[in-house]
């Protein structure tokens, strides 16, 4: 694949890479719009970065995590959260098996 302008080839390369099915027509569509976007990126290339200093973000912002608090208003008590359902056990819900147990021969 070039660094200009994509060609039909490059085009159907990226669709099956995507796994996408395109007609011919989208394939043309997509060979200009991909070429302009390939070209607007080289574009940026021209741009003179040496003095600007690298950042991993731009905010400021320091830790935003908040701490986690049980709220007794938010939470279902146990009966509550059974109360839709007939089949539980012990306390739990009875799902139906999901992994099997195998054993190697």
């Amino acid at each position: 694949m070039s660094m200009g302008k994509l060609n039909k080839t490059d085009v159907e390369h990226i669709a099956k890479l995507s796994k996408l099915n395109l007609t011919s027509k989208e394939i043309d569509m997509f060979c200009k719009q991909l070429s302009d976007i390939v070209g607007y990126v080289n574009k940026l290339k021209e741009v003179d970065t040496s003095k600007v200093v690298p950042t991993s973000q731009t905010t400021g912002l320091v830790n935003v995590l908040r701490e986690d608090r049980l709220e007794k208003d938010d939470c279902l008590s146990q009966s509550a959260a059974l109360s839709g359902t007939k089949a539980k056990y012990n306390g739990y819900f009875v799902v139906p098996v999901v992994l099997e147990e195998k054993t190697i021969s």
